[in-house]
């Protein structure tokens, strides 16, 4: 059967493209362009990434080793002298015997306490010494409430009310600018001999006479508080103007030894006289123990003007360590604080200097009386740690430490020593 009107169907051709050499070679040649590119610009990317894991690296070894020469950096400048935050730690009280003013501290330390022997001035100018305790060396929150030493006579120091124009036997800062007071026992300095505390005080009895003398206590009567003082005696003779003698803390080759010159003209020299008792039978004379305020002025180490040695000097494995006070030539009103080290078999050799003060007077209660003054005459060690106490302004007790070891070490290096204000100190 013939199907009507079916179309035929047409016949499908396949198009394909035509060949042409030419363009497929074209073609190949561009990919090859564009793939070495591509290598190229990902090699040029790897060489990059490296140079910065490169850069990375070599940072992080700088860092590392900034790091590591700030570390020795840091220890050979040292740990640095450190205030109190609790600064000052003695103040003045409202009893007459020491309404004036309460500085230039003794300190020991014996029975797990730090016990401090404060000079006091009172409303009649009379220098007395008062007496406060403490576990930690920085809360003393022992105060007795009267003086535990005090001249034997007060006639002896009515003596020298004529030379006050006018007289009188009051406290007066205008007449006299040092503390204010005119007379009494002065600026104690402590040490432990042998079962015995040992007190050197500066006794003042006017202008014409200022001599050192010493008296001793059991340990024992001091830690019961009975205070019952021995052997008062002077050790510099009399007409002599001498004060701020100290007693090494034992005896070497058998004597007592005190140093009593800073300066002789020598850097490299001190002056301590040995003795077999303390009194004026063996001590020096004006003569061989010249009167520092008479010393010409000349510059050692940072200070033009050696005044007198701070607190007793302080045994280490590497000598003697003596803090002292001196003047900036660049600062002549103001007492700064320096160290020594000295030999420990001839105390009169110096070692090693600090290059620069280690405390000045910063604060503003080392100038709220009389301004740019500390006075550091009493020093105790405890647990590696150097604790020193000091009269500030000649009305207030303050207290700065450093670590003991650290302090020797930067000398002996040549190292700067500062100060940093106002931390809080730990005594573990």
């Amino acid at each position: 059967m013939i199907k009507k009107n079916v179309k035929p169907k047409k016949k499908i051709i396949k198009k394909t493209k035509p060949k042409n050499k030419v363009g497929k070679v074209e073609y190949t040649k561009s990919k090859r362009i564009a793939n070495k590119k591509i290598k190229i610009i990902k090699k040029s990317a790897k060489k990059i990434v490296k140079k910065i894991k490169v850069k990375k690296v070599a940072r992080k070894k700088a860092k590392i080793l900034s790091k590591k020469k700030k570390i020795v950096k840091e220890k050979k400048e040292i740990s640095k002298l450190v205030r109190s935050s609790r600064n000052p730690i003695l103040e003045p009280r409202l009893y007459p015997w020491e309404s004036q003013a309460a500085f230039n501290p003794a300190a020991i330390s014996i029975g797990g306490k730090v016990h401090l022997f404060y000079r006091a001035l009172g409303e009649d100018g009379i220098s007395r010494i008062g007496y406060a305790s403490s576990y930690d060396g920085i809360n003393f929150d022992e105060r007795l409430t009267y003086p535990i030493y005090s001249i034997r006579s007060a006639e002896e120091t009515k003596k020298h009310w004529p030379y006050t124009s006018p007289a009188r036997p009051v406290y007066d800062t205008a007449l006299y600018s040092s503390g204010g007071g005119w007379g009494g026992c002065e600026d104690p300095r402590a040490v432990c001999i042998d079962g015995y505390v040992y007190l050197t005080l500066n006794i003042f009895n006017g202008w014409n006479s200022l001599r050192v003398a010493v008296i001793s206590i059991n340990e024992k009567d001091l830690l019961n508080k009975k205070w019952l003082w021995k052997d008062f005696s002077y050790l510099s003779k009399e007409g002599d103007r001498q004060k701020n003698w100290v007693l090494f803390p034992e005896k070497i080759n058998g004597k007592f030894a005190i140093f009593h010159n800073l300066d002789v003209g020598d850097p490299n020299k001190v002056l301590v006289s040995y003795v077999n008792k303390l009194d004026t039978s063996e001590t020096p004379s004006g003569k061989d123990a010249p009167d520092p305020q008479c010393l010409p002025d000349h510059i050692v180490a940072w200070h033009k003007r050696t005044r007198s040695a701070a607190c007793p000097p302080i045994k280490t494995k590497e000598g003697w360590l003596l803090l002292y006070h001196a003047m900036d030539k660049d600062d002549g009103n103001r007492y700064k604080l320096g160290a020594m080290l000295l030999d420990l078999k001839d105390p009169s050799v110096v070692l090693y200097r600090a290059k620069h003060p280690i405390l000045e007077p910063d604060e503003w209660y080392e100038n709220d009386w009389k301004p740019g003054i500390i006075y550091a005459s009493g020093a105790v060690v405890k647990n590696g740690k150097l604790f020193v106490y000091y009269g500030a302004g000649d009305k207030y007790v303050g207290v700065a430490s450093v670590i003991l070891s650290d302090l020797v070490n930067s000398m002996k290096e040549n190292t700067e020593v500062k100060l940093e204000k106002n931390k809080k100190i730990n005594l573990e």
